[in-house]
């Protein structure tokens, strides 16, 4: 049931060219509240109770829009064209090649140095909801085709927050979109999520290599990559792994299982549990990817009201395609011909139990 009072919006402050930036927020009938700007289509801030009834912000993020242009880390942003690497940053589409923005080294990282998480995104409301829109040229980042992109945000009373995306081109192309949200539910700024217990609806994972780039497909059985029971995410890390040294923790993307009959339905997939505040995140999503990110890279990031967010500080659960799946065997998942359409479907869901 949808039951959202008006969606309500104020002045966030100026981009350093002097571009205005604005916050809206979402709110439910429980009082919890989602701050979403229309820098980056970001996810800025998110209210959520405990079991005591208390509020508390369960997102990291930053206290100004140029704090957000400046950082690396990409808190909260609506990630595109493409989440995740792609190897060399460099693909070939119907016999062409295509070289692309090299910002991570000698790959392309979350759409490029300018991607959708800088960009200002012209924002509207439907019927309570926050809708999102952004005109991608042809030749953005080095990517084909000109390709608007619209994200549907609203929020329900039970807690749970849809992002709607759907995109269309005038020329084949890879897509592959994202959200890169921050989860601490703790809601204590400066704590860690080492004591989160997570689990990850999926049997196999990308293994990947030095620079980051999927190498092999493996089976998390017997590991520390084997969420398919809930564990703590603390111990796991602790677990002696070489893909957890190479990764400084978990950076890496989960293939999960796909529902009968039907790889495309949307189904839940992941969950991650607080026992000190109660609060639960579950994740639903129509992607067979979903990247698990401990927040390795967090590293005296300065976060909202001056705390310093330290590695770990954050866990992101990013629904989408697989890293570099477009210089795949078969990259048909991730390629938009011309005419034709991408959509996703991605729910986060944030409730409380009531026990320990």
């Amino acid at each position: 049931m949808i039951s959202i009072a008006p969606l309500s919006s104020e002045p966030w402050g100026k981009l350093p060219g002097g571009d205005p930036v604005r916050l809206f927020m979402l709110r439910n009938a429980h009082g919890m509240k989602v701050a979403i700007s229309d820098l980056g289509a970001t996810l800025v801030s998110w209210h959520a109770p405990d079991r005591a009834g208390r509020l508390g912000d369960v997102l990291l993020g930053h206290d100004t829009p140029a704090e957000y242009v400046a950082a690396t880390t990409y808190m909260g942003a609506l990630v595109g064209r493409w989440a995740n690497r792609i190897a060399d940053a460099r693909f070939t589409l119907d016999g062409i090649d295509y070289t692309l923005d090299r910002n991570e080294g000698k790959n392309l990282l979350h759409g490029g140095t300018v991607g959708f998480h800088r960009a200002l995104w012209d924002a509207s409301e439907d019927n309570g909801a926050l809708v999102m829109r952004l005109e991608s040229p042809e030749g953005d980042a080095g990517f084909p085709g000109n390709v608007t992109t619209q994200v549907r945000y609203t929020l329900d009373d039970d807690g749970t927050l849809t992002i709607d995306y759907e995109a269309i081109t005038d020329a084949t192309t890879p897509l592959n979109l994202t959200s890169h949200p921050y989860f601490n539910l703790t809601g204590q700024a400066g704590t860690d999520i080492r004591g989160h217990v997570l689990s990850i609806d999926a049997d196999r994972f990308f293994e990947v290599d030095a620079a980051m780039i999927p190498c092999n497909l493996a089976e998390v059985a017997g590991n520390a990559f084997d969420f398919r029971q809930s564990a703590p995410i603390g111990a796991r890390l602790d677990w002696p792994h070489a893909q957890l040294a190479t990764a400084g923790g978990f950076d890496h993307c989960y293939m999960l299982r796909e529902t009968a009959g039907d790889g495309s339905a949307l189904r839940r997939v992941a969950c991650a549990y607080d026992p000190g505040s109660g609060r639960e995140l579950t994740v639903s999503t129509d992607q067979r990817g979903l990247q698990f990110y401990s927040g390795n890279f967090l590293k005296g990031d300065t976060g909202r009201n001056g705390i310093t967010y330290q590695a770990h500080a954050g866990l992101c659960l990013e629904a989408g395609g697989f890293p570099n799946e477009v210089n795949m065997a078969d990259p048909d998942p991730v390629i938009v011909r011309a005419g034709g359409a991408y959509r996703q479907i991605t729910q986060y869901r944030i409730g409380v139990r009531s026990g320990v």
